[in-house]
């Protein structure tokens, strides 16, 4: 257990480190191209998830994300203590990753985003990201297990640009994210929607998913 939560915490930690740093990057270097600086932390965003799912994966499971733990939780193949601790450090790393970006740029360790991300659109385009994740990962492990990290990666960097919040898509990235002024941030008081949106997201997709990739001879079908 000891090696499955400190590989959950390494994991987000990596990916927020990623997720803030790449941002940082992308604004400092596209002079005001948003779409260059959003293309940039795309690419960063799907790469670093492909490797860290692939690496850590093995250890436990590669969650780094609440919503996706929920759906593990309620399928039954993780209890609620390990739910519970797994949640606990993704929190814990993603605010950490957050600050080690910072202190990878020279900025202030502690920041409080201003980016105001409100409106039903974008709370219906975090239900539909953290959906889509949790069908992703759902589906290809039924699939082709071996597919899941490439898979993810694939469907998180679509997401940055078919949806109109850019696909945070999970609630630890979502609460690390609010504690950074910077071309990733979120509002604090804008990320309990995002996060609720999140959870139900996640929710109807593992229902959803367990019917459609149940065995077609004990459903009868």
């Amino acid at each position: 257990m000891t090696r499955k939560l400190v590989a959950e915490g390494l994991g987000t930690l990596m990916l927020l480190a990623t997720v803030v740093g790449s941002g940082i990057m992308a604004e400092n270097l596209a002079a005001g191209n948003d779409a260059l600086a959003l293309l940039g932390n795309t690419l960063a965003t799907g790469a670093i998830l492909a490797v860290l799912i692939t690496m850590l994966g093995p250890i436990s499971g590669a969650h780094f994300n609440p919503a996706v733990t929920l759906a593990f939780l309620v399928r039954r193949e993780i209890d609620a203590r390990t739910a519970a601790a797994y949640v606990g450090v993704q929190v814990v790393g993603g605010l950490a990753g957050a600050a080690l970006a910072h202190a990878m740029f020279d900025m202030d360790l502690l920041q409080v985003s201003t980016k105001t991300r409100t409106g039903m659109g974008q709370w219906l385009a975090e239900g539909v990201a953290t959906f889509g994740l949790v069908a992703t990962i759902l589906a290809t492990l039924k699939a082709r297990p071996t597919a899941v990290a490439a898979m993810v990666g694939l469907y998180i960097s679509a997401g940055y640009w078919f949806t109109a919040s850019t696909s945070f898509a999970n609630p630890a990235v979502t609460i690390a994210r609010s504690f950074t002024d910077t071309f990733s941030g979120i509002a604090p008081a804008d990320a309990p929607a995002f996060i609720g949106a999140q959870f139900v997201g996640a929710l109807v997709a593992t229902g959803l998913m367990a019917w459609l990739l149940r065995d077609r001879r004990s459903s009868g079908e």
